[in-house]
């Protein structure tokens, strides 16, 4: 299972992030990449970082796991590592889903003078971050494949990396960037899972067309 998990991990990655890059450049001229989080010691700047550390984890997971090194006794079973492949193709597939569904909109890194189309169909009806939702499923399956402590580390890490990501970075982005409109959906739509996560509605002042309650970075 630790070879499996191995080539499964790469070939996520290489979908989610190179294959992905390739096809939104052919359809809009542009990698979607904004790497740039800003300077050292910032809150974005160690969102990316803890972000890349979750990446690098990852591949040592299973890595560690081809090396010999031991899964807890506890999440070391078949059945868990059965149910972890599972988790963690449909991760991937849901990955993909989401990416696809954001269009022309897709990003990887938040550019703070750059103004998207706001994506609320698809996968985004249900959560307004699929994307990462999907990929904590596919790093939960990965740990059960390869249930040791480098993967449930890899797996703390990227939980972290994607709390501090969307709620200090890119809800902040998109409430200066959308206002209302980004308050509204976000009053409906839970983060991360459905109904949990939601913000504060607008308020009455707001609807009515007053000035706007969005908060700017």
């Amino acid at each position: 299972m630790a070879v499996t998990a191995l080539i499964l991990y790469l070939v996520a990655m290489g979908l989610a992030f190179g294959w992905r890059t390739v096809v939104h450049r052919r359809r809009t001229g542009d990698t979607g990449l904004r790497l740039d989080a800003g300077p050292a010691g910032s809150v974005a700047w160690w969102a990316k970082t803890a972000f890349a550390a979750a990446i690098a984890l990852g591949l040592a997971g299973p890595v560690a796991a081809t090396a010999g090194l031991a899964g807890l006794a506890v999440l070391d079973h078949p059945v868990a590592a059965a149910a972890g492949l599972v988790i963690a193709l449909s991760g991937t597939a849901a990955t993909l889903a989401a990416q696809l569904a954001m269009g022309a909109s897709w990003r990887i890194g938040v550019d703070a003078g750059e103004r998207t189309e706001l994506v609320t169909g698809g996968p985004f009806a249900l959560a307004r971050n699929p994307i990462f939702t999907a990929m904590i499923a596919t790093s939960i399956g990965l740990t059960l494949m390869v249930p040791n402590a480098v993967a449930l580390l890899a797996l703390a890490v990227l939980v972290a990396a994607v709390e501090l990501q969307v709620r200090a970075v890119e809800e902040p982005y998109l409430l200066a960037a959308h206002g209302r409109a980004y308050q509204g959906y976000a009053a409906r739509v839970g983060r991360f899972v459905p109904g949990l996560g939601r913000l504060p509605a607008p308020d009455a002042t707001a609807r009515a067309g007053g000035p706007s309650p969005a908060r700017g970075r």
